[in-house]
């Protein structure tokens, strides 16, 4: 029976570089996200039959619904999920924010992986021993810093749902793990500035941030333990990223 890992944010990212290297090692991939012609140009860089592309959005429930129903014979059951999709929206502190962006950030962080769990699991036991849930979480759920507000509160959601989903899913031979990465080089700051990419570049200079590769090569670590073994929370972090003192702040 071929493997297949399903992946949500496929389209930039962590996402992008986790389908590739499970297509390259002989998985089968379901690549999803918003961008149809990033899809595409996935599913044409390897054998026909190989990469299978859904348009999905993390904040429609149907749609999610759909990329599953419409799963072809050769992509089932699908032995791992990679909840990677998410994003940050803004980096301004309370409560100079846009209501907007925390509506967007709840909805795909939180329900949007809520939504895509609970459309999988049927596949996820079909695949018996071995199958894995991997939510990709961030450091940001439990180092608070000045902006980072709903988004460092939905990554908190994912680190405890993925501990609760795990004590739920206790016999059914599924394993739950959240990654949690810090400092990270992708297209998170563009998007949190609205499409700056002079922010974006700024925001690492004089930096070695985690590359997608590298989380990637978690990924892939992570899917091919052996069926006992259950990592529950992995963090990490560049070695320019170390964790910080509470700070003091003085009048």
């Amino acid at each position: 029976m071929d493997k297949v890992i399903f992946v949500t944010g496929a389209t930039s990212g962590f996402g992008a570089a986790t389908a590739r290297l499970f297509a390259q090692n002989g998985w089968k991939v379901v690549a999803t996200g918003r961008r149809r012609e990033r899809l595409e140009a996935l599913r044409d860089a390897f054998p026909a039959g190989q990469v299978h592309v859904a348009e999905m959005d993390l904040t429609d429930r149907q749609s999610i619904l759909d990329a599953v129903a419409g799963l072809p014979a050769s992509h089932r059951p699908v032995r791992c999920l990679f909840n990677n999709g998410g994003l940050a929206l803004g980096s301004k502190p309370i409560p100079d924010i846009r209501l907007e962006d925390w509506r967007i950030m709840v909805e795909t962080n939180a329900m949007g992986l809520v939504h895509m769990t609970l459309a999988l699991l049927d596949e996820l036991k079909a695949a018996g021993r071995g199958a894995s849930i991997i939510n990709v979480g961030s450091i940001a759920a439990h180092f608070a810093y000045p902006g980072g507000n709903v988004y460092g509160a939905s990554k908190a959601f994912v680190r405890q749902f993925s501990n609760n989903l795990r004590t739920d899913l206790a016999g059914s031979d599924i394993r739950v793990t959240v990654v949690e990465p810090g400092l990270a080089k992708t297209e998170f700051t563009t998007v949190r500035t609205y499409g700056d990419q002079t922010a974006n570049e700024r925001f690492y200079e004089d930096t070695e941030p985690l590359t997608a590769q590298d989380l990637a090569e978690t990924a892939w670590w992570l899917a091919n333990r052996p069926a006992h073994v259950n990592v529950s929370v992995l963090e990490i972090m560049p070695v320019c990223q170390v964790p910080g003192r509470p700070e003091i702040i003085r009048k």
